[in-house]
């Protein structure tokens, strides 16, 4: 992989460190932002898909950016320390420009049932630790290793399913109301130093995380429904939310600050209408 030697890489320019990196909306984050505003790319991942690491590497590289992938559990404190040690060997100091938080960790299953479908504390805390807490860990990793570059941007991605009730996914959407209390919070606790703070908010998307959680038929059904609440009358794209976390680390960006971005193209204000429409739009 490249920059995944031992031998360090030239710290020059500014960096984004994305969670999540070779997945979904985390690999769509790394080719946007390689573009514009034109960031060398540290990603992190654990290893799952091969080809999908090649395929960010390639790039990131045809962009004219650096690339480092670093294979590891980003989802925990201990985690987001080594993460940063290898951050500040790679990249160096006040150089990370741009922090996107893009795991996807999650578990499926009801918190009252009697069988295996029963969330336990195992399944819990991992939930929480990787798709909220470690959003935290990573921020608190970065400052104390004084990685962070001035007036640097600090995105969490988030759905709708924060306030929302599915079965099976409680436990989810109970981290995704952390994310955002963890978003607001730090955004006010670090704005007297320059950085943002923010997390957006986008609709249904179909990734590969997504259908390992809900498997072929909840994907299906959650294309069916969300494409008929969606004004648009389809879901968004990764490149999307790819592009538009490009403009928060840039210029354009520089005022939102401890937002929460909706970014669902109106598709939980149209699922009223689905329900009363026997599933048309």
């Amino acid at each position: 992989m490249a920059g995944s030697s031992d031998e360090p890489i030239a710290a020059d320019g500014e960096w984004a460190v994305i969670l999540g990196a070779t997945g979904g909306s985390g690999s769509a984050v790394a080719r946007a932002v390689s573009r514009r505003p034109g960031l060398h790319v540290f990603g992190v991942h654990r290893g799952n898909w091969a080809e999908a690491a090649r395929e960010v590497e390639a790039a990131v590289s045809a962009a004219g950016r650096r690339v480092h992938l670093h294979k590891a559990d980003a989802g925990t404190a201990e985690g987001a320390a080594e993460g940063a040690q290898e951050i500040e060997r790679v990249v160096g100091r006040r150089r990370v420009k741009l922090f996107v938080h893009a795991i996807a960790n999650a578990s499926v299953g009801r918190l009252t049932s009697g069988d295996d479908r029963r969330l336990d504390r195992r399944r819990i805390e991992k939930t929480f630790n990787s798709m909220a807490h470690s959003f935290v860990y990573w921020v608190q990793a970065l400052l104390d290793l004084d990685l962070l570059a001035p007036a640097a941007r600090i995105v969490g991605l988030s759905n709708p399913m924060d306030d929302a009730v599915v079965g099976g996914t409680a436990v989810i959407s109970a981290t995704k109301a952390a994310l955002g209390s963890y978003v607001r919070h730090l955004a006010h606790e670090l704005g007297p130093r320059g950085h943002r703070v923010n997390l957006l908010k986008y609709g249904a998307i179909t990734t590969q995380a997504v259908g390992k959680t809900f498997g072929p038929t909840g994907v299906s059904r959650l294309r069916e429904v969300a494409e008929a609440a969606t004004p648009a009358g389809r879901l968004c794209l990764p490149d999307e939310v790819g592009r538009f976390v490009s403009v928060l680390a840039g210029e354009e960006g520089a005022w939102f600050n401890g937002a929460t971005i909706d970014f669902t193209g109106g598709e939980f204000q149209g699922l009223m209408n689905v329900l009363l429409s026997g599933g048309k739009p």
